[in-house]
């Protein structure tokens, strides 16, 4: 690897304002040491790309002053670089279509503050922006009209998605619209253990099957066969799951390794708790809700987002979903 990057020409790298600031400070330290250049970055040319208008670093257990902190603005080496604009929106140019122009020019507005802000410090969205609903249950049938007829339909599944900012929001609405579809639950318990063999005394298994972390599976883990899953960790499923008798099998619903495949039960230790623990379990989660976080940059046509102040219906591009297809 060092080797490839003495002969790199020019580095890309893509969404740079979701990093820490301290991951490109230590790519410039790298690269002075393997170019034996004291220059930033060793005098190579890197092509950062991205909006601070999106999400910004993900800072576990931190306030936004903690967020705004590692971002590369606020990074030594950000005085050296050269910002060019991006102008045209080519997606909707080469549609030619006139509403996603005016969608997209009233985005770049909110994210430009450029709406109006009423007393309470909220903005006034457009009218022609969003439709409102009032209730969780008005907002589950207008994204999942008839859920108990389509969800195995994959077309239909693949299209619509609820986003939420928070965690909670979204494991609250996954589990509820579960519980609408009439057919058999399986569940699936994991396994956890401590790491340390001192632990064992200290912490319980009932203890840590108690926690249920972000980015990690829950210890019960409920599933219907045909509803929507996304993984939570890369998996190689040709060198794993000849080693597993129990896995679950999905279909890839889009994007360009579309098709059937095998998830396994894999070990993951969290690395954002004062203890470790190992908790066996299949990698994945529900999908009808998903945060907003791992929604970027994915396909899908219809979109509910789900505030604090209300749920808002949106058209934009999201989610990227696995659907349990048999167990």
């Amino acid at each position: 690897m060092g080797k490839i990057l003495q002969k790199c020409k020019v580095i890309v790298w893509d969404e740079c304002t979701m990093i820490h600031k301290k991951s490109l400070e230590a790519l410039d330290r790298s690269l002075q040491d393997l170019l034996e250049n004291v220059q930033p970055f060793g005098n190579a040319l890197i092509l950062l790309a991205g909006d601070f208008k999106q999400t910004l670093p993900v800072i576990s257990l931190s306030t936004p002053a903690d967020e705004i902190n590692a971002c590369l603005k606020y990074s030594t080496l950000w005085r050296h670089a050269h910002i060019l604009q991006l102008t045209t929106n080519m997606r909707v140019q080469l549609q030619n279509d006139r509403s996603a122009e005016v969608f997209s020019r009233e985005l770049l507005d909110i994210g430009n503050g450029q709406l109006p802000i009423d007393e309470t410090r909220q903005i006034s969205l457009p009218d022609n922006f969003c439709n409102l609903v009032t209730s969780k249950e008005e907002l589950i049938s207008k994204v999942f009209p008839n859920i108990q007829i389509h969800y195995r339909n994959h077309n239909w599944l693949s299209e619509r998605a609820v986003l939420a900012a928070k965690n909670k929001d979204v494991y609250q609405l996954n589990h509820f619209i579960q519980s609408s579809i009439q057919s058999e639950e399986i569940i699936y318990k994991s396994i956890d253990t401590v790491v340390e063999a001192d632990d064992v005394v200290n912490y319980p298994s009932e203890f840590f099957h108690s926690l249920d972390l972000p980015g990690m599976p829950p210890h019960i883990l409920k599933l219907k066969i045909g509803v929507p899953v996304i993984t939570l960790r890369n998996v190689n499923q040709l060198k794993l799951c000849k080693l597993m008798n129990i896995v679950v099998e999905a279909t890839i619903l889009t994007g360009p390794f579309k098709g059937d495949v095998l998830i396994p039960r894999i070990p993951m230790i969290p690395t954002d708790t004062p203890f470790k623990f190992k908790r066996l379990q299949f990698p994945i989660r529900l999908a009808f809700a998903i945060t907003i976080n791992k929604a970027q940059r994915s396909i899908v046509r219809i979109v509910w987002v789900r505030f604090k102040c209300g749920l808002l219906l949106t058209w934009t591009i999201v989610c990227c979903l696995f659907p349990c297809w048999q167990t």
